[in-house]
């Protein structure tokens, strides 16, 4: 089990599963005052959260498949990565690709965060690379069907 230390300033629960076969834990937001998000419009959501990730991980936020299906609201940038060294405020980028605006209340479940292990990389320049079957076949290679 991964212990992270965490500061709770928002009041919320803490992140938790929501059952016991999930993946992430559910991120809220810590909202003031209910936060609108226009249509085609990102919004920066605080959570009041402050961690510390061992070093080796990362905290990956993605979006909630419910916002994302029911309402078209997710991470712009999912998954976001938070680093072991970062010591601020949690904060989720919202995107609203709806037609409609989409409100934020306190305490609403807006992501989810799951850790990683990270593993860091030694590059190592070489003159040519070892062929593959692939080699550089690129987007839609290999059809749909």
């Amino acid at each position: 089990m991964l212990e992270i230390k965490i500061i709770n300033k928002s009041g919320n629960l803490l992140p938790e599963y929501a059952t016991e076969g999930a993946a992430g834990v559910v991120v809220r937001a810590y909202l003031s005052e209910d936060l609108s998000i226009q249509p085609g419009s990102i919004a920066m959501i605080n959570t009041g959260l402050y961690m510390e990730i061992p070093q080796g991980w990362e905290l990956q936020l993605r979006s909630r498949s419910g916002l994302a299906a029911r309402y078209g609201v997710f991470l712009p940038n999912s998954p976001a990565t938070i680093d072991s060294d970062y010591r601020g405020e949690l904060k989720v980028a919202l995107f609203n690709a709806s037609k409609e605006i989409f409100t934020v209340k306190n305490g609403d479940r807006i992501a989810q965060a799951i850790p990683s292990r990270v593993e860091k990389i030694a590059w190592k320049e070489v003159d040519r690379l070892t062929e593959s079957e692939r080699n550089d076949g690129g987007f839609g290679h290999s059809g749909i069907s």
